[in-house]
């Protein structure tokens, strides 16, 4: 099992590093007590060289190794790509993701065309001084599950400016276990093979919208086309094992909002 731990914060003793830190220690301990060898590896956003989106498209129209920043996203990517797992965690600021964040979601955009990382998981946190967490786990929410991503979960934690490693592992010690234990048996379970009725339905809106232009030579079509996304039995990404009712109502209801949408 590889996970992958994205620190988005320049910190590496900050609040964020330190509850990301403290969920690795206890994946490992599980992965141990179960014989598993697991890897873990984890980067800090901030420290990669990742340069600011400059909106040229050059990732949607010709592909994302054309994109003129030559810089470490790729890389990034790649390291995404190899894990089973993702582990997710900024801080707030004003509000919402941190603003390496928010460039490492953008420079990844045309994902969200091509969703590459259906069949692997993702848990979600944010780390704030004392005002809400909601809007910043959504807005990684919505970009991790466009991306194909299965949702592990969403967990914020108050921590004040600035907590000391002893008293995170105080007060956040049984909540950083659970994630962990979450976290693990998610991957391991394969619960991404479960997709919810959402998930369904955005493919069938996905796949109804790329099936109308699948005349058009682009990346984004060749992708779909070469992964057998547009063929007509397809449900979903990856095989799976959602139940046949609840496919059949996210496509019918998913066909029925394509159609109200475009």
């Amino acid at each position: 099992m590889k996970i992958l731990v994205c620190v988005g914060s320049y910190r590496k003793n900050g609040n964020t590093a330190q509850i990301a830190d403290w969920i690795r220690v206890h994946l490992q301990k599980m992965a141990a007590s179960g014989n598993e060898i697991m890897e873990i590896e984890t980067i800090y956003l901030g420290h990669q060289q990742i340069g600011l989106c400059r909106g040229c498209r050059v990732c949607f129209d010709q592909g994302e190794e054309k994109c003129p920043l030559k810089d470490d996203l790729l890389l990034v990517k790649s390291k995404m790509k190899q894990a089973d797992g993702v582990l997710v965690a900024t801080p707030v600021y004003v509000d919402d993701v941190s603003g390496t964040v928010k460039n490492w979601i953008d420079r990844l955009a045309h994902i969200c065309h091509r969703p590459e990382f259906a069949g692997k998981s993702a848990y979600l946190i944010a780390t704030v001084g004392s005002t809400p967490t909601g809007n910043t786990l959504k807005t990684l929410r919505t970009a991790l599950s466009t991306w194909g991503y299965h949702i592990v979960g969403l967990s914020g934690f108050k921590t004040g400016a600035l907590m000391k490693s002893d008293e995170i592992q105080a007060s956040y010690q049984k909540k950083t276990e659970e994630i962990a234990r979450k976290f693990y048996q998610a991957i391991q379970q394969r619960d991404f093979a479960y997709p919810s009725f959402l998930s369904l339905m955005m493919f069938k809106i996905q796949q109804w919208s790329w099936s109308r232009r699948s005349d058009q030579d682009t990346v984004d079509t060749r992708y779909w086309i070469r992964q057998g996304w547009l063929d007509p039995g397809c449900e979903f990404y990856i095989p799976h094992q959602a139940g046949r009712v609840k496919v059949i109502l996210a496509r019918l209801t998913g066909a029925l909002l394509a159609r109200i949408m475009v």
